[in-house]
């Protein structure tokens, strides 16, 4: 996978900077959307020079990358603290806790709906490979939840009567259902439509086992 950023800071400052420079990425995106986003903008809200920005992020698509790219490590990393705790022996149940720290994640996050793991609603080719240069948003994803998901999905696969695709494929899939529905989701309704979200489980439960 492709890093978005120029240079990854070392030192506390420049870390603070790096973060701060992404929060108000994030704000931003709630106030004026994706297309309104500029650099400018972002480093007066950061309250750093615009060179500054410059030494981290080559640009626009650089930096919504780089808040793609710590969205979807806060995602993961949320989502294996649920599995640990709670140790899911079913592919179902994996489901839900994924769904759940998504819609948590958009309803707490700046910036998060318009800009989660990708250019949400956005699909020029720029957007749609926030992630990664090669793989569209939803297979780097896919691909970053391979390890966490795998056991259970292979588990699944075990009746020869009713094949299924294979498992990465179907994580895949599963992935561009559950953007589809929870997109539709929190346009209907804010918070997020309940109706949809549970729709949106009982829909990947079915396909994915």
């Amino acid at each position: 996978m492709q890093s978005a950023v120029r240079r990854r800071p070392v030192q506390r400052r420049s870390l603070e900077r790096f973060e701060r420079i992404l929060d108000s990425c994030a704000e931003l995106l709630d106030e004026v959307g994706y297309t309104g986003l500029t650099t400018k903008e972002v480093a007066r809200r950061a309250q750093v020079p615009i060179g500054t920005l410059y030494q981290f992020f080559p640009g626009i698509e650089g930096l919504l990358g780089a808040l793609a790219e710590r969205n979807l490590e806060h995602f993961v990393d949320r989502l294996s603290r649920r599995v640990e705790a709670e140790q899911p022996t079913h592919v179902g149940t994996l489901v839900d806790l994924a769904v759940e720290e998504y819609v948590a994640m958009h309803r707490a996050v700046p910036g998060f709906g318009v800009v989660d793991f990708g250019a949400v609603g956005v699909e020029d080719h720029d957007s749609i490979h926030l992630l990664d240069d090669v793989l569209d948003n939803n297979s780097a994803v896919a691909e970053r939840l391979w390890t966490l998901v795998s056991g259970l999905l292979a588990a699944e696969d075990t009746d020869p009567a009713h094949p299924r695709p294979n498992p990465r494929l179907a994580l895949r899939v599963a992935l561009e259902c559950a953007d589809a529905i929870l997109r539709l989701a929190f346009r209907t309704d804010p918070d997020g439509d309940p109706v949809l979200i549970a729709e949106c489980k009982r829909l990947l439960r079915v396909y994915l086992a």
